[in-house]
Parts: C-alpha cells; sequence; structure tokens
C-alpha cells in the first residue's frame, strides 16, 4: 500500500482510537496490532499531526480522513489514544 493510501482498516482503527480507552485497547493488543499501529496508522497520524500543529497541506491527511468521516475532534483522541499506547507522534 502506498503511504497516500488509507485502507477500510485503517480508518477503523483510527476510529477505534479515538473512541476506546486507551488501557482497554492496551490489554488486548498483541505484537502485530502494536506494529500495525506504529508502522501504518501511526504514519498517518503523525503526518495528520504535523498538518495540523504546522499549519500545513502537503500530506492531505486532514482531508482524506473527514471523507471517511474522522473529525478533527476524533483525529485528536485517537492521537492522544496513540500516545497513551506508546506511539511517538511528534
Amino acid at each position: 500500500m502506498r503511504k497516500e493510501e488509507m485502507s477500510l482498516e485503517d480508518v477503523e482503527f483510527i476510529k477505534i482510537l479515538a473512541k476506546t480507552d486507551a488501557t482497554i485497547l492496551q490489554a488486548g493488543m498483541n505484537d502485530a496490532t502494536r506494529k500495525r499501529l506504529d508502522e501504518q496508522v501511526g504514519v498517518i497520524l503523525r503526518e495528520y499531526y504535523r498538518e495540523n500543529t504546522m499549519d500545513t497541506q502537503e500530506t492531505g491527511w486532514t482531508e482524506k480522513l473527514l471523507e471517511k468521516g474522522i473529525t478533527e475532534n476524533d483525529g485528536k483522541a485517537a492521537i492522544a489514544c496513540a500516545r497513551r499506547l506508546g506511539i511517538d507522534i511528534s
């Protein structure tokens, strides 16, 4: 998958991060899930974070997430949850 693409699984993962307590996710997380979070979803969230903190639209993740029904508040919640899970976002 190219970096500019987002799978349905990525969208669902971000929605889960936005709506679920990190403690619950941590308890059920295995190595495969952590790897996906860090290597795929984490990349999306890192670029989304940079776009919104540096006020750039170079990757277009903000628009792509909005098209998939992920609001700015959902994005912020997903980033916060990912950080609590130990994923480096910034």
